[in-house]
């Protein structure tokens, strides 16, 4: 049987090469939308629109009013410890999830101000989307109007531990810190917390998909 000729054989070429085109398009719109560091690493600034989760709307972030340096971005990094491990830096105000080969993903973060700072070495031990937020006893001290939340604040837009957290405990049991999202996008890059990690809420999201119950969390 020969091949097929006319009108037909040329239309089946033609939406080939458009497929083609097509495919060849969406691959370099996807690298173009992720964004390329200095170092050959990934820029994800395209990351914080809004996102539909578990029946809530998170509002985009202006990303752009944001400092570069604290987006989400694949850089290079060395480190002893083992992928999976978190490695929060409280100077530069960065969280680095250690990945293969040299690589770790990092997030911008927030951290405790003056008073609230601390370091060590912790393990995730629990981890929840939407979390209940219960401030300490401590904290209603120094701001009495929290009181109305002494049995927990209810999920949602404006809990101030976003759509995510992580649990941090050591030796001594549950240490009050955690790893989790804020609506207060602004916060990031600054000392503004009571001790927690904070990251923008598309960034917890991202980060709690890869962390594991178990994991190391050191901050420096």
């Amino acid at each position: 049987m020969g091949l097929e000729s006319g009108p037909n054989w040329y239309g089946g070429l033609e939406r080939m090469r458009m497929k083609s085109f097509f495919a060849v398009a969406a691959v370099a719109l996807s690298v173009a939308l992720a964004g390329c560091t200095s170092d050959g690493g990934s820029i994800f600034t395209s990351n914080y629109g809004s996102v539909r989760d578990a029946g809530y709307q998170l509002p985009a972030i202006p990303i752009y009013k944001v400092d570069r340096k604290y987006h989400r971005q694949i850089v290079n990094y060395t480190t002893k410890e083992k992928p999976g491990t978190i490695v929060v830096d409280t100077g530069a105000k960065h969280l680095y999830f250690v990945m293969k080969d040299g690589k770790a993903m990092r997030y911008g973060i927030g951290v405790g101000k003056e008073g609230f700072e601390w370091s060590g070495t912790a393990r995730i031990a629990l981890k929840r989307e939407w979390p209940v937020w219960t401030p300490p006893g401590a904290m209603i001290k120094r701001k009495p109007e929290l009181a109305k939340w002494r049995g927990g604040m209810p999920a949602g837009l404006n809990n101030p531990l976003g759509a995510r957290a992580m649990y941090l405990y050591n030796k001594g049991g549950d240490s009050g810190y955690r790893l989790h999202g804020t609506p207060e996008w602004f916060s990031i890059g600054k000392a503004m917390s009571s001790g927690c990690i904070r990251l923008m809420n598309q960034d917890i999201i991202d980060l709690y998909s890869r962390a594991e119950v178990g994991a190391k969390v050191i901050v420096k």
